[in-house]
């Protein structure tokens, strides 16, 4: 049904001709490009080499087969038996080309289960937070540290 939506939501951008850039991971959504006037496939360069994958920062015309989803996951930090787990998924769909509602991927271990408290990426600044004794800080000081760590707050934007 995601892939419904994103094609419906796609279809609604072109009937307001609005100018978008529609990034997804649905390759079938391509095939409009085909179907609709001013719909154009780019994507992104990536060059792999065995189990590395580098992307390239260049955007060039047509649509791709290629997803990284996956490692993308890995690199923003996703626990490795989640980024496991799912290429053992992508696997089972990609050897049968769909998984049917409520069919249970085989090989799942409830060994493998990963707590959702695995999944917190502590912040620094949310640790500072904690340790501040806010009893024995003198308000001047709490709003120094407070903009302080706002300051670092927007360094991380930038």
């Amino acid at each position: 049904d995601g892939m419904a939506l994103a094609w419906a939501v796609a279809e609604r951008i072109i009937q307001m001709k609005t100018r978008t850039l529609f990034a997804t991971h649905f390759h079938q959504l391509t095939d409009m490009a085909s179907q609709f006037h001013g719909v154009k496939n780019v994507h992104t360069l990536a060059k792999e080499s065995g189990n590395t994958i580098i992307f390239l920062h260049k955007v060039v015309d047509g649509g791709t087969d290629k997803s990284y989803g996956i490692h993308v996951a890995a690199l923003a930090g996703v626990p490795e038996p989640i980024v496991k787990r799912a290429n053992q998924i992508l696997q089972k769909i990609e050897s049968e080309n769909r998984v049917a509602v409520g069919e249970s991927i085989p090989d799942f271990k409830a060994t493998e289960q990963v707590s959702l408290e695995s999944l917190v990426i502590e912040d620094p600044l949310v640790e500072k937070l904690r340790q501040m004794d806010l009893e024995r800080t003198t308000p001047i000081d709490a709003l120094l540290e407070l903009k302080e760590m706002q300051e670092e707050a927007k360094r991380r934007k930038d």
